[in-house]
């Protein structure tokens, strides 16, 4: 077996006969900044539910749908003095970094609009309606600050514009929007492809905050380089480059000349030269900077903070469903989703090499064991009875697998041939089982079966998927004096 270093942790790749290296691994992303980060023990990382998911995009979508109206000050529910930083306030502390008794500071122009009408507007959504998301999104932000900080840094981007994933997806790497932009940068599919991302049946590294964050920082350098403006910038990221450059020959023409390059953005505001929702882009990311450096100031002391990723990463060649790996590395399957959302269906594309990240410390125990695994153990599977009007075409549609992999996980089938009541094998991750829609009722989640080969006994079954030889026996209706037949599909899991 390899090893390789990469920035982020180590890999291990599979194929090797070689015994595994000891593991060594580099700092995690989330250990960057002089930041807290997570026990060396694996870290049980709790799933994005359906739930929280729905309440984000809710939020972002009221966000998204809120009309900008003069306010009175006067019946704002906060003191707006405290709207932006002073000298002399003795407790606030720049997010981010170290603990500081000084005033936050900032590496874009938050100073100089704190105070206007927009920002004000949008300081108290989210202090009002959007308060238990905004908490929430704080404590997620945690998980992520350290890593985009650092990428940012080193792409020539202000670090506070970390802060745009705020109002983009809640720091959610499953957020989807109405115009189905995807994950925590929301990149439409066209543009994460020209920024280099893998957006295709099995893989949505739209959905890795990793691979988006460098994708992000590129676009945005690449917008500062044609704007000189982060402002313009983050308009152009919402709105599209073209409109903003339209936008600015207009104001030309007019002989409308701001100041600053960052006060043409609210030049194009007022003369309305943009859309509503990149009018009101900026002020929301001000609005949310302010904030999330000095949360405590806005009453926000209660927040629910996710620790910083830290991983291994193995190398598999084929397909395999994370929760095998979730088995080979003595963790959930929810821990794997979290540290591997861009495969979204649960399962690494097959027929090529994906790399798959596991709890740091896990590497070479994983990477051994999956040496060890037959491939038809890669991926793990479900029986489906076939009922009148079924095809294989639309089986492999539904469970949200392909028809190649279908075929050739039942040999013999004559896809023109089924018959009603006929029995087929369908490789299918449990994580992808759970998702909604992909897979009918009748199935039991977690249910996992194995193919009897020769010379197998049911203790030695029971050892390796580490269950009670008492509970391999109860689920599938056996007797220890039961002869075990090769050829037998047994459930190994309930």
């Amino acid at each position: 077996m390899k090893a390789t270093w990469v920035g982020i942790g180590l890999i291990f790749t599979v194929g090797c006969a070689s015994s595994p290296p000891a593991v060594a691994v580099l700092p995690s992303v989330g250990e960057a900044n002089d930041r807290a980060v997570a026990d060396e023990a694996a870290v049980e990382m709790p799933s994005t539910s359906a739930e929280d998911s729905a309440a984000d995009i809710r939020a972002l979508e009221a966000l998204r749908d809120l009309e900008f109206g003069p306010s009175d000050s006067s019946s704002l529910p906060f003191d707006t003095t405290y709207l932006y930083a002073t000298d002399d306030d003795p407790v606030s502390s720049a997010r981010g970094g170290a603990a500081s008794a000084e005033a936050p500071t900032y590496d874009i122009d938050i100073e100089s609009f704190a105070t206007n009408e927009r920002v004000e507007y949008y300081v108290d959504f989210f202090l009002d309606d959007a308060r238990d998301r905004f908490n929430i999104w704080l404590g997620r932000l945690n998980r992520y600050e350290g890593m985009i900080r650092n990428r940012f840094r080193a792409a020539g981007v202000p670090e506070d514009l970390v802060y745009l994933a705020a109002i983009e997806s809640g720091y959610s790497n499953t957020a989807v929007s109405r115009a189905s932009a995807v994950g925590m940068w929301q990149f439409m599919s066209y543009t994460a492809r020209d920024y280099g991302m893998v957006v295709d049946e099995w893989v949505d590294e739209r959905r890795d905050p990793f691979t988006a964050t460098n994708a992000a920082a590129r676009y945005l350098a690449n917008q500062y380089d044609r704007f000189g403006s982060w402002y313009l910038a983050a308009a152009a990221y919402n709105g599209g480059p073209t409109r903003v450059s339209r936008g600015l020959r207009r104001l030309s023409q007019r002989g409308d000349t701001a100041q600053t390059a960052d006060e043409s953005f609210f030049r194009l505001s007022d003369r309305r030269y943009l859309r509503r929702e990149t009018r009101d882009y900026v002020p929301k990311l001000i609005a949310a900077t302010q904030i999330a450096k000095n949360p405590a100031r806005y009453g926000f002391d209660s927040i629910p903070y996710l620790q910083p990723l830290v991983f291994d990463e193995i190398t598999v060649p084929d397909a395999t469903g994370l929760d095998v790996i979730a088995n080979l590395a003595d963790t959930t399957t929810r821990a794997l989703v979290e540290l591997n959302p861009a495969y979204y269906r649960g399962v690494t594309p097959p027929r090529r090499e994906s790399i798959v990240r596991v709890p740091r410390g896990t590497g070479t125990m994983v990477a051994r064991r999956y040496e060890e695994l037959p491939a038809e153990d890669r991926v793990n599977f479900v029986s489906h009875r076939i009922s009148r009007g079924e095809t294989l075409g639309g089986l492999a549609r539904r469970y949200l697998v392909s028809l190649d992999l279908l075929v050739a996980a039942n040999p013999g089938i004559q896809p023109r041939r089924l018959s009603i009541g006929q029995r087929i094998v369908i490789p299918l991750s449990s994580a992808a089982r759970s998702n909604p829609g992909s897979a009918p009722r009748m199935l039991t989640a977690g249910q996992r079966y194995h193919l009897v080969r020769w010379g197998e006994t049911m203790s030695g079954i029971a050892q390796r998927y580490r269950v009670r030889l008492s509970d391999l026996l109860r689920w599938n209706a056996m007797r220890s004096s039961d002869v075990l037949r090769a050829g037998r599909r047994l459930i190994v899991r309930q």
